[in-house]
């Protein structure tokens, strides 16, 4: 497993993963499979959506704020309940498919790390499975 250390700015952003993730497919030689990308931490997530507009991830965020408030009726006592319900929504990872030494995404598409209670020093790890022939 290779773990990928990061570093949030925000309390709330979205962390473009994609360039990191095409270098570590190429460093380690991986060629065809998919790659598992994992986030372990339960006030954070992983998603993969577009990458070419950021508004699209300021409305996610929006969204997600709006959905779930900073301020509500939580018991959890660290005042970062919103984060925990936000991350069981965005999911804690995602699999990309590797073809020939790339990622396979679709045009639009970009891996994103999604905190939802920064900044804070946060990793994700990624795993690679092997397509069989």
């Amino acid at each position: 497993m290779i773990r990928l250390g990061l570093r949030t700015t925000a309390r709330r952003e979205f962390v473009d993963l994609t360039g990191r993730l095409q270098d570590a497919v190429r460093q380690h030689g991986w060629r065809d499979g998919v790659l598992h990308v994992y986030c372990p931490h339960t006030t954070a997530g992983v998603t993969i959506n577009e990458g070419a507009d950021p508004s699209v991830q300021r409305d996610i965020l929006a969204t997600l704020a709006r959905l779930v408030p900073h301020r509500g009726d939580y018991q959890h006592a660290e005042g970062n309940s919103d984060a925990h319900v936000q991350s069981s929504l965005v999911g804690a990872g995602a699999w990309v498919p590797v073809e020939d030494g790339a990622l396979a995404l679709g045009t639009w598409q970009a891996v994103f790390f999604c905190e939802f209670d920064g900044p804070r020093s946060r990793s994700v790890w990624l795993q690679f499975a092997v397509s069989q022939p």
